[in-house]
């Protein structure tokens, strides 16, 4: 009896010696030091959300709770289901920061956090066989530019004149996303079948798809021409979009509440 009762302790403080040194060993979450949370004040018109330079933090300006959610998580506006209607109408303020300096990654992941913990924001992913557009390289090559260059915090591709697409140090994934609000009215996800993992340069100039009361004889000569995005993509960057099924994930919104100003 007494050997199994030294055996017994032994057996506990062994497993309370591994529980301690798992605990040790697990990172600590990512959050922001400090994070202001506003209603943006009435009659503004401008805003937008982007990383800070240097990777100190995130802001956003006049912006709903939804796209938010939609651009620290990847998923597009009409995947993401549920929640109440303030979701979209109210527009908020966020400065958040942090000491040191952090990924992209990171501190999307610290936004993501920080919805959790100041919008009590509850979801869960639904995978759905879906019409998607699969982006792949194309047969005639990748025409793209690789750029090792270190991480510089810029939005990676922005909108010029003209139809013309800028895009520095760009990951696969965010060209997926950026395709994607391009073609929202085609309710296709762009999914990455590249294989690339680098980040690129690339202009990329196409004709944007037209909301239905505008026609290609309102534009500009300079832009009535410019070719559709598929085949911009294909001639520019040698990249290839094909209309398939395939998996589409859904986001659906359990719990959310409007947070405590500060």
């Amino acid at each position: 009896m007494l050997k199994r009762s030294i055996y017994g302790l032994a057996v506990i403080a062994g497993l309370m010696c591994l529980s301690i040194a798992n605990g040790q060993g697990k990172p600590a979450r990512l959050t922001f030091d400090v994070a202001s949370i506003r209603l943006t004040k009435p009659g503004t018109t401008t805003g937008g959300i982007k990383a800070l330079p240097g990777g100190h933090g995130y802001t956003a300006q006049n912006e709903p709770v939804k796209l938010m959610i939609a651009l620290m998580y990847r998923v597009p506006l009409r995947q993401i289901s549920g929640g109440p209607a303030w979701l979209e109408s109210d527009r908020y303020d966020v400065e958040a920061r942090v000491d040191g300096s952090y990924s992209l990654d990171d501190l999307h992941t610290m936004f993501q956090n920080l919805l959790v913990d100041r919008f009590g924001l509850k979801f869960h992913k639904e995978i759905k066989e879906g019409n998607v557009y699969a982006l792949t390289v194309d047969s005639s090559g990748l025409k793209m530019k690789e750029n090792d260059s270190p991480q510089d915090y810029n939005i990676p591709i922005l909108p010029g004149a003209n139809g013309v697409q800028t895009g520095t140090r760009v990951p696969m994934p965010y060209l997926c996303w950026v395709l994607g609000q391009q073609l929202q009215q085609d309710e296709r996800p762009v999914v990455d079948m590249t294989g690339l993992t680098k980040y690129y340069d690339f202009e990329l100039k196409f004709l944007p798809p037209l909301p239905p009361e505008v026609t290609k004889e309102d534009l500009p000569p300079e832009v009535r021409d410019l070719p559709t995005v598929f085949v911009a993509l294909k001639e520019q960057l040698g990249l290839k979009l094909e209309a398939q099924k395939g998996p589409v994930e859904h986001l659906v919104i359990d719990r959310v509440e409007r947070p405590s100003e500060n």
